[in-house]
């Protein structure tokens, strides 16, 4: 998710699940192959397994942008192809390119010549008027057949114009039973469901149908769930951690963060949701907001935070004093 998923979010959500596949925010494929490398691409071991998610339609940049991303030791590299918005149609990339399938094959093949590692791609379920249940066969046969095994799909279509990217995150209805019906037609493929899951209730009806589903929203503004994914879905038998103990471990991520002259809300940002439904929320919210964006703001504030969230924390911090 563009401009939310960054690796300071990767860093944080790592915390609460060892064993989900995370993936970056979009990243153009000129971005990655002229811009600031260190800045767009750096990725932390402990983010491992991480993807990265590029845009694009220039199969010979996107190759090498693929070529690069691997060298900074992406684990998989998604083509995305259910975008709508205004400037990455501008560009020729994102939903716009379900239009042209061929295309995207000719990026899926010539990413796979020069990288090891999996290719996968991104979509929705149709575009425009291009939306019928064929027409997505169609374009998924046609990818797979320049070798992408594994499809992401969005189960509503986009319109490209008349919609804001908000609009199309919620007005065309979501159809789940159409991937369902493609997963079926198609079970030498990796079919993942994205679109409108709320909970993991939800997410594990979906996985009687598919081979996955993908969290997006949901996992950014109630992060916690994510706390109960590696026991409920991958056999993991460690404990689930507290909310205060992925406070107390992220800030060795952020103090490293301020060190290098980094800002605190680069990092707190994604943690506004932790509390979530919680008591003291709110406040919790409230303190972060206001204290974290202020110049020189440290890692006090977030542990003000935690003591208001958890008023014990403080009492337990002050007895250890």
């Amino acid at each position: 998710m563009m401009d939310w998923t960054d690796r300071h979010c990767r860093a944080f959500h790592r915390l609460l699940t060892r064993r989900a596949l995370l993936y970056t925010e979009m990243l153009t494929a000129p971005a990655v192959i002229h811009g600031d490398r260190a800045r767009l691409l750096a990725c932390d071991a402990s983010e491992h397994p991480v993807a990265l998610q590029l845009g694009g339609s220039d199969p010979n940049a996107l190759a090498e942008a693929a070529e690069i991303g691997v060298g900074f030791g992406y684990d998989e590299i998604n083509l995305n192809v259910g975008c709508p918005s205004d400037r990455v149609q501008e560009g020729r990339f994102g939903a716009c390119l379900m239009a042209e399938p061929h295309l995207v094959g000719e990026c899926v093949a010539a990413m796979r010549a020069r990288v090891a590692v999996p290719i996968t791609v991104k979509c929705r379920i149709g575009i425009d008027d291009q939306d019928s249940e064929d027409d997505l066969q169609r374009f998924i046969a046609t990818v797979a057949s320049a070798g992408c095994s594994t499809f992401i799909v969005h189960a509503r279509k986009a319109w490209l114009e008349g919609l804001s990217p908000k609009q199309n995150r919620e007005v065309p209805p979501l159809d789940y039973a159409r991937i369902y019906r493609l997963k079926a037609s198609r079970p030498d493929l990796t079919i993942i469901l994205n679109g409108g899951i709320a909970d993991l209730d939800e997410a594990e009806q979906h996985l009687a149908h598919v081979d996955g589903v993908m969290l997006g929203r949901a996992a950014y503004q109630t992060p916690y769930l994510l706390a109960e994914v590696d026991r409920r879905f991958f056999g993991g038998e460690e404990p689930v951690a507290s909310r205060a103990e992925v406070l107390e471990a992220l800030m060795t991520h952020t103090a490293r963060h301020l060190e290098r002259g980094g800002r605190l809300n680069n990092v707190v940002r994604h943690v506004l949701g932790l509390y979530h439904g919680q008591p003291r929320a709110r406040a919790y919210r409230r303190h972060l907001s206001e204290n974290a964006v202020k110049e020189g703001a440290g890692l006090d504030v977030l542990h003000e935070a935690l003591c208001i969230a958890e008023p014990s924390h403080r009492l337990i911090a002050a007895a250890a004093e």
